[in-house]
Order: structure tokens, then sequence, then C-alpha cells
């Protein structure tokens, strides 16, 4: 098959073919129809992942695509279905898969990080029970992949996580794939939205998708700006973007007994994050993490994508070929949300 390859973090990712996956024992191999080309795959790519232990490596964890072939005891799918998957695999038996909470799986793997992954014609996923979803007929294969790391990331942060309720503040800190998923979403749930981001385009397509007002971050005294606009801080403040300096502003962008949620990956290369415990204390706020979604819980999001309420699609910014991707990964330049297409 064609992937995408590189043989070192930081090395030139290339083009080329490779042996096609073979499937794991309760497994599937999914040819892929789409693949969305994320930051997390960027990090990866720079060796900001401990998950990356062996090369050559290739990379993708956002799919799309018809299951090609199912292993050994799999029972709910088999050759031909058309699914998706969260980024976050579980493996159906620890402490945490039996409590619900696939997303924190003890023992998860992740496709393009701990094992091959999906910028390539076809993919391997374990425990394919438990993880793989089935794609509503009618949905583009781009708009089922869009789901499976920012969308469903964003969807479970905004509204699980973070609680987000009509007429509520919310501030939206880094508007890239996650953070304007992240403002549809609470908007959509009748919140009222703030996207802080330092690109004007960003910020002009977070108002396309729900934004009340936005906030250019260049021009510094962020928190301030956001309290202002909401009339003493926001309820709820997400860090979309995974930086010690969008971390802290959301803490600050607070009102008292407000709630900050990690989104963004902190990797240890941007620096350790130093969150203003001061005031976490004096304005008694909350601090929650949020990591992907788990297959189980993706009914309600499915079911409002499906109804137009969710519109993922119109985060879509363009659509590349394998051939494409290699320098698409490098820049990872412009708004909205690159999509590979491996049949191209």
């Amino acid at each position: 098959m064609r992937a995408v390859v590189y043989e070192a973090f930081g090395g030139a990712p290339e083009v080329r073919e490779v042996p096609d996956p073979a499937v794991p024992a309760g497994g599937a191999v999914v040819r892929v129809e789409a693949t969305g080309l994320c930051r997390s795959d960027w990090h990866g790519w720079q060796g900001h992942d401990a998950d990356i232990a062996a090369f050559p490596h290739v990379p993708g964890h956002e799919l799309a695509g018809v299951v090609a072939e199912t292993g050994a005891g799999v029972t709910r799918w088999r050759a031909g279905d058309r699914v998706t998957v969260p980024f976050v695999c579980a493996c159906g038996r620890c402490a945490s898969c039996a409590a619900g909470d696939q997303q924190v799986c003890e023992a998860q793997t992740q496709p393009g990080f701990t094992h091959w992954g999906s910028f390539a014609e076809y993919v391997a996923l374990h425990q394919a029970d438990a993880n793989l979803v089935a794609v509503p007929e009618g949905m583009a294969a781009a708009t089922a992949a869009s789901l499976g790391c920012r969308f469903a990331t964003a969807y479970r942060a905004v509204l699980d996580q973070g609680g987000a309720r009509p007429g509520r503040w919310v501030a939206v800190h880094g508007c890239g794939g996650v953070g304007l998923s992240a403002v549809m979403i609470a908007a959509a749930a009748g919140a009222r939205v703030v996207a802080v981001d330092v690109a004007p385009a960003a910020l002009d397509l977070a108002r396309s998708v729900g934004a009340e007002a936005a906030v250019d971050a260049r021009a510094g005294g962020t928190a301030a700006a956001v309290r202002e606009i909401t009339g003493g801080g926001a309820h709820l403040s997400l860090d979309a973007l995974g930086d010690p300096a969008t971390a802290a502003a959301s803490v600050a962008s607070l009102r008292r007994r407000g709630r900050h949620v990690q989104v963004g990956l902190l990797p240890s290369a941007a620096g350790r994050a130093d969150l203003p415990m001061d005031l976490v204390v004096a304005r008694e706020l909350e601090i929650v993490g949020s990591h992907g979604m788990a297959a189980h819980a993706y009914g309600p999001m499915l079911a409002q994508v499906a109804a137009g309420t969710l519109r993922p699609d119109r985060l879509l910014a363009r659509t590349i070929g394998l051939a494409e991707a290699p320098a698409a990964l490098a820049a990872m330049a412009g708004p909205g949300v690159t999509m590979i297409d491996p049949a191209r």
C-alpha cells in the first residue's frame, strides 16, 4: 500500500510503498477513505509524543473508511461496513473501560502513535467491537473522519466536562480544529462564545460558526479583554491549543466559580504550564482535563450532525492527496481542517 512514512523525529516524511497491515486478533483492517491532518500528528513527528517508539512510522489518527477484514473474535463488524473510530482505542477490559471511561483506558492504543496510522491506504485498528463506530448513511467520509479527534474531543470537553449551558459565557482559547469545533458546539448549545486567537482568519472563521465576540491575542491582555466582554469573566473557558500561555490565560479569563477545561495537549517541549493557582483559590475555580470521547458516547453527537444542528463539514478547508501530505504536515498552515484522501 501507499503511505506517508518518516524514519526519525523531524525527518523528511515521504510517500512510499509499504506492506499492507496485518489484521490484529479482535481488530480490523480499514480501507481509509479520509483522514485528517491534525496538530497532534505534527507533535508526534517532532518527537513530542513518547508513544512513538519505532521507525519507520506512519502518522494519522482521524479517519473514516470501509472495513476490509476483521480478526478472530470480532462479532459486531464485517467487511464492507463504513466506520470511524475515536483516536483513543480502548482495550475494553480494564477498570476504566468497565466504568465506561474508555477515553482514559489504561491500555489504550492510538493509531499514528502507538502503531502505524491512517496516512495510508489501509490502517489496522485494535479491539474493533469496543472501538469502531458506524458511519450514518449519507454522511461523507471526510465529515466522519473529522469527528474522531478534534470534533469529538471538543464535544465532550464543552458539554460533558465543561457543562456549557444556554446563556452562559464560554471562552475558547485557540481556534484551530479543536477550538473551532468547540465554538460551534458551544454556540449550538445556546452558550455565548468568545473566541481567542492570534490569526485574524481563524477569528473570522470562529465568528462564522457561532462566536459572538473575538479577541486578538496579539494585542495582549487577553484575560482582561475576555472578562470585560463577558461582564466579569467566562463561566467556562477552554485551552484548545495546548500552550502554557493559553492555559494560564484561560484560567485568568474565568469569573468566580468558573471552570477551566484543558483540551489541548501540553507537550514537554512547550515548557511548564504554571497556572495562576492564587486565582483558583481566591475565585474557587475548577480545573478539569478532557481527553477524547469513547466510542459508546458518539450517539448524541452523530444525531446532532445528522439533524444539521452541528455542521463539522463547515470546518473542512481543503482535501489533498497522499502526495501532498508530507508538505502539509511540515507546514501546518491556515485555518480550518485539512483532509487527506489516500485514493487521490
